[in-house]
């Protein structure tokens, strides 16, 4: 039995299979990237829910309230105030020579905490990386970190009991034959006690986050600089500084955005109707005049300006660190 076969036409022996034509239908939708990602990891997903709670109540809700800012409220009456007033506040804190003398008073104690408070962590880090012996690289770190476990209130009782009029500090100058000084009371010691407190407070804990930074500088690049002749100095100047400036320019510029919020607990712990001139600041005074005189809608007109100026700041600081050095927050 014999099978014969139909030659295939000239032209069309090389020729790949046609493909099935596509069905015109409706897709199944793709699963996206992030739900196979939540249902892979939900339980770590799920630890985000307390904090992101947390600024909605505590953060972003609160927002609401700014509204009085620009209303008449009346405590016991609407909570988002009676009538509508415009730029009424505004014009009065703007008017007012006491808010102007608690503004500059804030930016003196900012600049002071920003010029001292930022750069001493970055220099006892680098003092603490020179250390050789553990033990007592140990040691230094477990006393400078101490003070931050303490709270505001406690590091206030020490700052007060230790410059009261017969307190350690006085009783010292006593023997040395000068008069007891009532820094307490004094407006011209107040900037330098709390800039003082404020160094030992924190200083020691800052230092955590730049030693964190130096430990992921490459070693071959110190022995690079060693080949080429540099000194201990050089090598911090060209190899350690630059090696840890995403953590400066970074935590610069969260120091900047808080640079109006001036200490509140802590300067409200240390001031005295004496010392107004110099230590009145606008946290304080927008306590004063909103929870101890009850002018809520004044007091939340100066909140909002102080929050819309540490906005500005803040922004500005991370403009001006993209365009300059490269590092930004966002």
């Amino acid at each position: 039995m014999s099978t014969s076969t139909t030659p295939a036409p000239p032209g069309t022996q090389n020729q790949p299979p046609a493909r099935a034509a596509p069905r015109h239908g409706k897709r199944a939708p793709a699963r996206t990237g992030w739900r196979r990602a939540l249902r892979r990891d939900w339980q770590l997903y799920s630890l985000a829910i307390l904090p992101l709670l947390f600024f909605l109540v505590f953060r972003y809700l609160p927002m609401i309230g700014n509204v009085i800012a620009f209303r008449r409220f009346e405590p016991g009456g609407s909570l988002f105030g009676e009538d509508w007033v415009g730029l009424r506040y505004v014009r009065m804190f703007l008017s007012d020579p006491t808010f102007w003398q608690v503004f500059r008073n804030t930016l003196w104690l900012g600049g002071l905490t920003l010029v001292f408070c930022f750069p001493i962590p970055i220099v006892l880090a680098l003092l603490l990386n020179e250390v050789r012996r553990r033990s007592l690289k140990r040691f230094v770190q477990s006393v400078s970190y101490l003070p931050h476990f303490l709270s505001v209130v406690i590091v206030a009782g020490i700052t007060m009991q230790m410059l009261a009029s017969d307190g350690p500090v006085n009783h010292v100058l006593g023997l040395l034959g000068h008069d007891p000084v009532r820094f307490i009371q004094e407006p011209e010691w107040f900037r330098t006690i709390y800039v003082g407190s404020e160094i030992w407070q924190t200083a020691g804990w800052g230092t955590i986050l730049y030693l964190a930074a130096l430990t992921t500088i490459d070693e071959d690049l110190y022995e690079a600089a060693r080949i080429d002749g540099a000194n201990r100095w050089q090598q911090i100047w060209h190899v350690t500084l630059p090696g840890i400036r995403p953590t400066m320019i970074t935590l610069l510029i969260l120091n900047v955005g808080t640079f109006m919020a001036v200490g509140f607990e802590k300067v409200l712990l240390l001031y005295n109707p004496l010392t107004y001139p110099t230590a009145d600041v606008i946290s304080t005074y927008v306590y004063r005049a909103g929870v101890e005189s009850n002018s809520f809608s004044y007091a939340a007109a100066i909140g909002l300006f102080e929050a819309i100026i540490g906005l500005v700041l803040i922004t500005s600081a991370n403009q001006l660190s993209r365009r300059t050095v490269g590092t930004s927050l966002w």
